[in-house]
């Protein structure tokens, strides 16, 4: 089969089009004919040699596929040869053919496109863990989202505004990228402007907001603490800003504060399963209705991962970047 592998650590330019050997599917896999294939930020850290791939999994790219089932192993039971489908995988996107364990597997939501869903995986997969099972969002509480335009970030508006009927805040790095994200239901403050906390806190009021979800860390840490609410959750999926931040532990108690952070990508199945079943349940019925969309940014052919991944190491990502694998059926 036709992939893409990551030839050296560097920039885009060390991503190689290859022939590889067709993945092996255990009993409990599904053997994915790839359509298309989103670029995630964990791609290009892998690329950068900053994110190594889980034990046993793929050292090709891609966690986020849709397309049309193959075959499956003898322990699947939910899932059949040409059924359409997305999955999130642990790596192996950026092929014709990709393995996934069963439990990540979820069909196609009503109206969409197989390029349109494989937007959806990684970034919901992220924005529900972190927003709706480990900060708890309640209905009308306030959420501010740092990135407002990424995939995760309009991902988390919409689903903060349907599902829980939430005031949502953002920041983003232009004029155009605010109005993108105000377009999807957020109130945006440009990022660039160094009083862009205090730009905030008018924006939320005096009591701050109840969830904050954050990929930047770093020196936004403390700013950040300073604007939760009392009972307020600061969730972090990632340090681009650094990996250090210094913290008034005080505030924590005071003011009863809880701070997680997560990656999904190392855990198992089960865990990931989970999350899959209340997507479907909750959020797949509002994709089918439109009331949630997905932004697809650009779509590039798979041999043009390179400049796919140009477009994120610029940051000038708004929604998501789409590699088409096979075209006839995307």
């Amino acid at each position: 089969m036709k992939a893409i592998e990551i030839s050296q650590p560097g920039g885009p330019d060390v991503l190689r089009l290859c022939e590889r050997p067709e993945p092996s599917v255990g009993p409990h896999d599904v053997l994915i004919r790839v359509a298309a294939a989103s670029v995630n930020r964990p791609d290009v850290q892998q690329r950068k040699g900053l994110y190594d791939p889980p034990p046993g999994a793929s050292d090709i790219p891609g966690l986020d596929t849709a397309g049309i089932v193959e075959r499956v192993g003898a322990a699947v039971e939910r899932i059949r040869p040409g059924d359409r489908v997305c999955a999130l995988s642990t790596g192996g996107g950026y092929a014709e053919l990709c393995a996934v364990p069963q439990g990540q597997v979820m069909p196609v939501p009503a109206g969409l496109s197989l390029t349109e869903a494989a937007t959806l995986p990684e970034v919901f997969f992220t924005a529900w863990h972190n927003v709706f099972q480990l900060s708890r969002l309640e209905r009308n509480e306030a959420l501010l989202i740092q990135g407002g335009t990424s995939g995760v970030g309009l991902a988390a508006t919409q689903m903060a505004r349907v599902l829980r009927h939430a005031r949502v805040f953002a920041t983003a790095g232009s004029a155009e990228k605010c109005s993108v994200s105000e377009a999807y239901g957020a109130q945006c403050v440009d990022y660039h402007d160094p009083a862009w906390g205090q730009a905030l806190r008018d924006l939320a009021g005096e009591r701050g907001f109840d969830v904050i979800l954050d990929s930047q860390a770093g020196d936004y840490v403390d700013i950040e603490v300073g604007l939760l609410a009392i009972g307020g959750r600061l969730a972090l999926i990632g340090n681009h800003r650094g990996e250090y931040s210094t913290l008034r532990t005080r505030s924590f108690v005071q003011r009863s504060l809880t701070l997680t952070g997560a990656q999904i990508r190392r855990r198992d199945t089960a865990f990931k399963q989970k999350i899959a079943n209340e997507l479907v349940q909750y959020v797949w019925p509002e994709l089918a209705q439109r009331r949630i969309r997905t932004l697809v940014q650009a779509a590039f052919p798979l041999e043009q991962a390179a400049a796919a991944q140009q477009i994120l190491d610029d940051n000038q990502q708004m929604g998501k970047v789409v590699l088409i694998v096979d075209r006839a059926i995307a």
